[in-house]
């Protein structure tokens, strides 16, 4: 790299400090309205609504707790740029994560610092070792500071979807003690205690959050709605609107249950099947592109070695 590569770096790191410098000066740090409210109705409002919480998403967390402002300020911006606050806390309640939308705003901004800090160090080992264009290497640290903050989207769905999964799984096995408490005379909520205590799970983490509703004030049947209303699983959905439904008419509460758990199962069953039929297609790749060639070189090979030995 020549001497005019030195330079403009020298100079690139110089103003960049020279900027940071200038924009921390008292005259560029004055604070907001919300910053000199806050102490005086912090109490009235929670501490939740000025701070991020006292979660730590780095190995370094003496470093974060310094940075903790800028990455307040930098997970408002983001939240500005993408939008859609309201669907991603409700992916957080699909998943089950007790987070909020500016913790997960962090994160995204950790991992795209991370894609970005990466993309930059393999920048500056190519721009020292070739003299690169600097241009395209921009363009991909940028490109690899949006590629982390989406990876981090993409986890929080692959989360949702682990999670019902989890929860379809131990369905029917909830359904049938849920049947056994109520068939034994058990009412309605000391089952759901019972099975909720007993349990663990998912799906048990769910009934808990409703008999926590219901301690509340809140109805049985509403308590079992938002457990419908968090989840994103259709078969778990109707199986709460059976049970509220049953609590309302007094139905048999039992026979509702075991055939909430038959559905599961059969549905179950099908998707089974359905897996099945797609991974048969993955399963002829390596027959047609590996174990085939093989048998036919071994079929053929023997053959024409035998006609150029016997050929004059």
């Amino acid at each position: 790299m020549t001497i005019s590569w030195y330079g403009m770096l020298l100079g690139l790191f110089a103003g960049l400090g020279l900027v940071l410098a200038i924009f921390r000066m008292p005259v560029f740090r004055r604070p907001k309205l919300d910053d000199r409210l806050a102490p005086y109705v912090r109490d009235a409002a929670g501490p939740a609504a000025y701070d991020l919480s006292d979660r730590v998403f780095t190995p370094f967390p003496t470093l974060e707790r310094i940075l903790r402002p800028y990455f307040r300020s930098g997970a408002g911006l983001l939240e500005r740029v993408l939008g859609g606050g309201a669907v991603i806390r409700r992916r957080l309640q699909q998943a089950g994560l007790d987070m909020r939308v500016e913790d997960f705003r962090v994160e995204q901004l950790i991992w795209g610092a991370g894609g970005f800090a990466a993309a930059l160090a393999v920048s500056l080992l190519l721009l020292v070792s070739r003299g690169t264009n600097p241009i395209p290497l921009l363009v991909l640290c940028v490109a690899a500071f949006v590629i982390g903050v989406l990876l981090r989207d993409r986890r929080l769905v692959d989360q949702v979807k682990r999670r019902e999964v989890r929860m379809m799984a131990e369905f029917p096995t909830v359904a049938d003690m849920l049947a056994l408490s109520v068939t034994a005379g058990e009412g309605p909520v000391a089952a759901l205690e019972r099975v909720a205590n007993v349990s663990k799970g998912e799906l048990a983490r769910e009934f808990r959050f409703a008999l926590a509703e219901a301690r509340t004030g809140a109805t049985l049947v509403q308590a079992l709605e938002s457990v419908g209303d968090r989840t994103n699983v259709s078969i778990l959905a109707r199986f709460v609107d059976g049970i509220a439904i049953a609590v309302e008419r007094g139905t048999p509460l039992a026979d509702v249950l075991r055939a909430q758990a038959a559905d599961v199962r059969e549905a179950g069953k099908r998707e089974l099947i359905e897996a099945g039929g797609r991974k048969e297609i993955g399963m002829m790749v390596p027959i047609v592109f590996l174990v085939l060639p093989v048998t036919v070189l071994f079929a053929f090979f023997p053959g024409a070695i035998g006609l150029q030995m016997v050929s004059p």
